[in-house]
C-alpha cells in the first residue's frame, strides 16, 4: 500500500471547472493536472480550518491566511502557480453566478524574480536539427525515426509551436500550398503559423514515405505503430538530440519556441507580428524577447568594441 495520503475529494463545482479547462478552454493535460493539484491542496487546507463552509463562502481574510501558509511552505514560483489556479477558479465561479465577488480580489502573490528565457543560438539550432541525419548515417536509427524526429524539431523551430500544439497537429491543419498551419492554442484561440519551406518539405516527405493514414483528422506525428506522438515522447526525444549535440538537457521544447521568437526579432521581425505568431494575448508577454535581443547586443558590444 502507498504511504501517500489520499487527495481530498474536490467539490462538484471544482470538478466542473477542471472539465471546462480541458474540454472548452483546451488547456494542456499538464496545466489541468497542476490546477487540480492546487485545488486539492486548497481543499485539504480548508478541511483544517474551523468555521469555513467551503471555497464559495470564503472571504479575503481566509485567502490571505492561505497565502501565508503557502509562502511558509513553498517558493515564490510555486506560490504564484497556486494563486493563478485559484484566481481562474474564482473567475469561473463568478461568471457562473455562484459568487458575487472573488475573495482573491486585491491579493497579490510574492514578486517574481525576472529571468530572461533561455534559447539556442542559430548555430546551436542547426547542430540540433542535424542530429537525426547524423544517427541515420551511422545506422543508429531507422529512416522512419530519422525523418519523424527531424520533422518534430523542424516544426518546433519553423512554426514556434507549443509542444502540446505540435502533438495535437493533424494533416488537415496544414495547407501544403501556402505552407501555413492553422493552430488552436490556449483558450481555443486560433492562429495562422507559417512553418517554413524546410519544415514543409519534411511534412511532405514523411507523409509520402511513412504515413499509414494522412486524412484531415490524422496526426502528423506518430509512433512506429501509427499512434499519435505524445508530449512526453517529444520531450524525451529532444533530450536525446540535445545530448548528441552537446547541449544542456534542461533545454525543453519550449526553449525551441523561445529560440524561434528571439531569432525572428534578431532578424528584424515586428514585435506585434511575433506576438501574433506565438499566440500571445498580451504584447507584454512577447516583449521579454526584446530584452533577450538587447542583452545579446550589449554582450556583443562589450566583447567587440575597444571602449566598451
Amino acid at each position: 500500500m502507498s504511504d501517500q495520503p489520499e487527495a481530498p475529494v474536490l467539490p462538484a463545482e471544482a470538478q466542473e471547472f477542471l472539465r471546462h479547462l480541458a474540454e472548452h478552454k483546451r488547456y494542456s493535460e499538464r496545466t489541468v493536472r497542476n490546477y487540480r493539484q492546487a485545488l486539492e491542496r486548497f481543499t485539504g487546507w480548508l478541511q483544517t480550518q474551523p468555521g469555513t463552509q467551503g471555497p464559495l463562502s470564503l472571504e479575503s481574510r481566509h485567502l490571505r491566511r492561505y497565502l501565508m501558509d503557502l509562502t511558509a511552505e513553498f517558493g515564490r514560483r510555486t506560490v504564484n502557480l497556486h494563486l493563478s489556479a485559484l484566481r481562474a477558479y474564482y473567475r469561473y465561479q463568478l461568471r457562473e453566478g455562484r459568487i458575487t465577488a472573488s475573495p482573491l480580489a486585491g491579493i497579490t502573490g510574492p514578486r517574481q524574480e525576472k529571468t530572461l528565457p533561455k534559447f539556442l543560438t542559430e548555430k546551436q539550432i542547426a547542430l540540433l536539427l542535424a542530429g537525426p541525419t547524423r544517427l541515420l548515417e551511422n545506422e543508429a536509427i531507422e529512416p522512419f525515426t530519422a525523418l519523424r524526429d527531424r520533422l518534430v524539431m523542424e516544426l518546433l523551430y519553423g512554426g514556434g509551436f507549443r509542444v502540446s500544439e505540435l502533438s495535437d497537429l493533424n494533416y488537415g491543419q496544414i495547407d501544403e500550398q501556402s505552407g501555413v498551419a492553422r493552430i488552436r492554442g490556449k483558450g481555443s484561440k486560433e492562429r495562422l503559423c507559417p512553418i517554413g519551406e524546410v519544415a514543409l518539405a519534411c511534412v511532405k516527405a514523411f507523409r509520402s514515405q511513412f504515413a499509414r493514414h494522412s486524412g484531415p483528422k490524422d496526426p502528423v506525428l506518430v509512433t512506429e505503430q501509427g499512434r499519435r506522438l505524445s508530449v512526453r515522447r517529444i520531450q524525451l526525444m529532444l533530450k536525446k538530440y540535445l545530448d548528441l549535440a552537446g547541449l544542456p538537457h534542461d533545454l525543453t521544447p519550449h526553449k525551441i519556441r523561445h529560440s524561434y521568437a528571439t531569432h525572428l526579432l534578431d532578424n528584424g521581425a515586428d514585435l506585434r507580428l511575433v506576438q501574433e505568431l506565438l499566440g500571445h494575448t498580451s504584447l507584454s508577454t512577447t516583449q521579454i524577447y526584446t530584452h533577450v535581443s538587447v542583452a545579446r547586443l550589449k554582450d556583443m558590444h562589450r566583447k567587440a568594441h575597444p571602449r566598451a
